[in-house]
């Protein structure tokens, strides 16, 4: 169903997890965001983690069979009499592509945002669910008229 291509994805995790994202102000090259993907029937799930995104903040794209998800975290509104003393959490740009099989209904994908998860519902398509093939004896065969 998702056919994964990218070999150095863990090591670029890893990076982005020891050097940063983005720091308050610039919007560096787009970072990574950690998903979980399975089937769930006649469906195919992919959930994404973005706590502190906006909905209005998220894009998502297909072209072909390319899944492209984007999502910006902005910075906190302050004024003059705003003192940051900690900012851990990464700000910017997170991107993510995902390479779907041709078995998948692309046409029909389902998006939801709730408690900063993203939630797709993709279709299997019709003609990749599994079907029973009749089986006949010679005896048996009937002539279809077109």
């Amino acid at each position: 169903m998702l056919m994964r291509t990218d070999p150095f994805r863990e090591l670029d995790r890893f990076a982005q997890q020891m050097l940063g994202t983005a720091t308050p102000g610039t919007w560096s090259k787009p970072a990574a965001m950690p998903m979980d993907a399975y089937r769930d029937g006649d469906e195919f799930v992919v959930c994404f983690d973005l706590p502190g995104v906006s909905p209005d903040a998220i894009e998502l794209d297909i072209e072909r069979n390319v899944l492209t998800v984007k999502a910006e975290r902005r910075p906190a509104p302050g004024g003059d009499d705003v003192q940051i003393h900690v900012t851990e959490r990464p700000l910017g740009v997170f991107s993510r592509q995902l390479f779907l099989g041709d078995t998948l209904d692309t046409a029909r994908i389902a998006a939801d945002y709730d408690a900063g998860v993203l939630t797709l519902r993709i279709p299997i398509a019709e003609k990749a669910k599994p079907r029973r093939i009749e089986v006949t004896g010679a005896g048996d065969r009937k002539e279809i008229q077109a």
